[in-house]
């Protein structure tokens, strides 16, 4: 069957992929955030990376354009907000590795971020997907927190939370139309926030 332009059918349909399906997991929370605030379910947003511009020129537009920049100092978790006057936090990582999460992919000073957001009583997390398997768990800081602090790891680069520690102790968010991935129904059912 030809379509118009002269184009066969199996020149089209060539090498389709399901995987990932486009998106990515900023993407998803991104516009997951982006519908609780617009439905006023709650108000989280990404936060931006603190950078210092060294150097900067116009373009031929005249937008200012940075050439050269630094991070001005280590950043925190990726998200934070409110919710049902909750303070929540989470920082969101995507992983290929398919025996676990890498522990180095969370800094010594994001770990310590979730040490003090638990010790007054804020609600903090990890988001993780497995891109290999197109799965994303939600698992408690202090789930990670005590897996880090049990294991007695003799080397942090080396060391990961196995796939199965994470099913166990994590939870599956389901992906949904309009709220990718609904975070904060588990969020409710973790912390009793109903």
């Amino acid at each position: 069957m030809n379509y118009p332009g002269g184009i066969k059918k199996s020149t089209i349909v060539k090498n389709i992929t399901y995987k990932n399906r486009g998106m990515n997991l900023e993407n998803d929370l991104n516009l997951t955030n982006q519908y609780y605030i617009d439905n006023e379910i709650a108000f989280i947003y990404k936060k931006p990376t603190p950078i210092k511009v060294v150097k900067a020129t116009y373009n031929s537009n005249g937008n200012r354009v940075i050439t050269e920049a630094y991070y001005s100092e280590p950043s925190t978790t990726d998200y934070n907000g409110i919710y049902k006057g909750y303070y929540i936090d989470y920082e969101a990582k995507e992983t290929k590795n398919k025996k676990g999460f890498p522990i180095n992919n969370i800094h010594l000073h994001q770990i310590n971020h979730l040490r003090h957001i638990l010790k007054e009583n804020g609600i903090c997390f990890l988001i993780i997907r497995f891109i290999e398997y197109n799965k994303t768990y939600l698992l408690k800081a202090k789930d990670f927190l005590d897996y880090i602090d049990n294991e007695n790891l003799k080397n942090y680069n080396k060391s990961y939370i196995s796939l199965s520690y994470i099913e166990e102790k994590g939870y599956l968010i389901k992906e949904k139309l309009l709220k990718r991935l609904d975070y904060l129904e588990i969020v409710d059912k973790i912390w009793r926030l109903l």
